[in-house]
């Protein structure tokens, strides 16, 4: 989010300043395209790999900035949040080898990533949203302590002037406020560019690339989890849409498009008519002071750098993104960056994914003039949807109005196009066959790291909770991209993968139950008493109209009146809790609260946020396994002791 020259938040004489700026720039855009200054006859692929790194009980580790420090390596990044990394690939031709190139370069400094975390107990993974993110997680103290982070968070909660509303609709629902743009970094993404050897053409490759995206996605989706809540095949598409909607609720009676977006028509006319576009409908929320005159530039033969286009562009994130660079030769470009297709589930199955879209925009580009005559808009954006929530179950309306599922079309249609389209682009039979059959058997076989992540936590059922079943797919997806194996070929997560070595690391939050039947304090007895006996609880918490816990009331308790006082069914649940309550929260390690727990001699402790209750832990985490562990460690603890 936002560009390491941001200076300063835009207002008064600032904002009118970087505003000229911007204007010039977009004069100077029309005039290299009318002057036919853009490279051509290059294409040029590249891309970025943004990840999450875990600590040793697979929660977010807030480690970026001591990893970067270990690594001094200008190809990795920080992103928004600290438990978030980026690693850049250098651009490469897409013809012969470049693919492999790009695998092979992510995986050696994936790899180098991975030896520097290890030096401080940390794990990178890549995937879409990380099953094990809390909304504690997502404070400011959590993001990257660079001035455009907070700049750019104050400015767009100063344009949406009320807390960021969450709404999202899947197997679970999820419903939720915040108060920062932190939402976003619960989001990962694989982003994919083409330069365009043609860049006349751009409108017509950047329609391409608008329908594409529903077919590419559906065959990679990897993030149906978050905060515990199974929710669409690609929940980042929803996610990462609300998280940057600084659209006050009244704005939305309105036609006017959020800052991430597919957009709401082809695009006519030139890529200068999406940065107009852009220039009228978003304001500029932050910038710097640009020093360039973009025009004088261009009459003194120079080739301009657009800060400010640039600089504005990146703070607008349009699902597919129009690039403005300079190439190593010198001349400028336009490539379209892909932002759909989430992090992981390996980089070969990213890759695979990069290579499916790279051989559909190259063929259909060959041989489709425009598919803006072929299908209506609100088709592509419906499918794009589609394809988010449901995956390779989607069924699309596809070019000339046919109406498809996922499944086939890519099976029957698109997979030979893709293989006409990198043979036409000069790309090694072997990668094309390689990375198009990568594709071919997730789709053939269903799998993607969406499939894999439900089948996964189908196989667990019950068993455990929550949160340490978040931690087993955690700590499998480590274990499976250290394999090397490609998703399609992944066994099922189970609880069993979770490594023993690390217990004293958890936290009461993949342990806690969240599932929660509670009371308030004028409920009769005898009702708590049916619950208790309906859902085989020994807990139940209690709460005031507000929804803060005042109390908690046990089985044995109620026993205990009924058994003296048989008419005490209508008793008021006030009269028998217990207020004085041992409480802890979702962070505080695991074998901490087991030590409270013993000490103060309750079975039972609820897990609150404020005032209010998130989870209980109970009497089953204080037995067995976590008992001995615990046993274990204080007698480490007191061997150390000096005597």
């Amino acid at each position: 989010m936002g560009d390491s020259r941001t200076k300063s938040e835009l207002e008064g004489d600032a904002r009118r300043k970087f505003v000229r700026a911007l204007l010039g720039d977009l004069h100077a855009v029309e005039r290299m395209l009318a002057d036919g200054m853009f490279e051509r006859g290059v294409s040029r692929i590249g891309a970025e790999q943004e990840l999450f790194l875990v600590d040793r009980a697979y929660h977010p580790a807030p480690a970026a900035l001591k990893v970067l420090e270990r690594i001094d390596d200008p190809h990795f990044v920080t992103e928004l949040g600290l438990y978030n990394l980026e690693i850049n690939a250098d651009p490469q031709t897409l013809s012969g080898a470049g693919l492999q190139r790009i695998e092979q370069q992510l995986t050696t400094l994936f790899a180098k990533l991975r030896s520097a975390a290890e030096g401080i107990d940390v794990e990178p993974v890549m995937v879409g949203i990380l099953p094990t993110l809390e909304k504690g997680d997502l404070g400011l103290h959590n993001m990257v302590p660079r001035p455009r982070y907070q700049m750019l968070n104050r400015a767009m909660n100063a344009e949406r002037g009320e807390p960021y509303d969450f709404s999202i609709r899947g197997l679970d629902e999820l419903v939720m406020t915040h108060d920062t743009v932190m939402v976003e970094s619960c989001n990962a993404s694989f982003q994919a560019h083409l330069q365009l050897s043609e860049p006349e053409r751009f409108p017509q490759m950047y329609n391409l690339a608008q329908l594409l995206m529903a077919p590419v996605l559906a065959s990679g989706t990897n993030s149906p989890v978050l905060f515990g809540r199974r929710l669409w095949s690609e929940t980042r598409i929803a996610l990462f849409e609300q998280s940057c909607d600084i659209r006050s609720p009244g704005l939305h009676l309105r036609d006017s498009l959020g800052r991430v977006s597919v957009g709401r028509r082809w695009l006519r006319g030139s890529v200068v008519d999406l940065y107009k576009e852009n220039a009228a409908r978003f304001r500029a929320l932050v910038g710097s002071e640009i020093q360039e005159d973009s025009l004088a530039e261009l009459d003194a033969g120079r080739v301009p750098q657009l800060a400010a286009l640039k600089l504005h562009n990146g703070t607008i994130y349009r699902w597919n993104r129009a690039c403005y660079d300079i190439s190593p030769s010198g001349r400028p470009h336009l490539r379209i960056e892909l932002r759909i297709l989430p992090s992981g589930p390996t980089i070969a199955d990213e890759v695979a994914s990069m290579a499916l879209w790279l051989g559909l925009m190259t063929e259909m580009g060959a041989t489709i003039d425009d598919v803006g005559d072929r299908l209506d808009f609100d088709h592509a954006r419906a499918n794009l949807y589609a394809a988010a929530r449901d995956g390779l179950s989607a069924r699309f309306t596809w070019l000339d109005g046919e109406e498809m599922l996922a499944q086939p079309l890519l099976l029957d249609h698109l997979l030979p196009l893709a293989k006409a389209g990198l043979d036409r682009a000069g790309v090694a039979p072997t990668d094309s066959a390689r990375y198009l059959g990568i594709v071919e058997r997730r789709v053939r076989s269903l799998q993607t790291g969406t499939r894999w992540i439900f089948t996964s936590l189908r196989g667990m059922g019950n068993e455990g909770t929550t949160g340490s079943r978040a931690a087993a797919l955690v700590a499998a997806m480590i274990d499976r991209q250290k394999s090397g194996a490609i998703v399609s070929d992944w066994a099922p997560a189970t609880l069993d993968e979770i490594d023993a070595t690390r217990s004293t690391e958890h936290k009461v939050s993949q342990h806690m139950s969240a599932d929660l039947v509670t009371a308030r304090p004028d409920d009769p007895i005898g009702l708590v008493a049916q619950i208790c006996a309906w859902e085989g609880l020994r807990h139940v918490p209690v709460e005031d109209v507000g929804g803060r816990l005042v109390g908690l009331i046990s089985l044995r308790a109620i026993e205990r009146l009924l058994a003296t006082q048989p008419d005490g069914v209508d008793t008021p649940v006030a009269d028998l809790m217990k207020t004085e309550l041992v409480t802890v929260t979702p962070d505080t390690p695991t074998l901490k609260a087991i030590a409270l727990a013993r000490k103060h001699k309750v079975s039972c402790l609820p897990v609150v946020q404020g005032e209010h209750i998130v989870g209980l832990l109970n009497r089953d985490h204080f037995v067995g396994r976590w008992a001995k562990v615990l046993e274990q460690e204080e007698r480490v603890h007191a061997a150390k002791e000096p005597a």
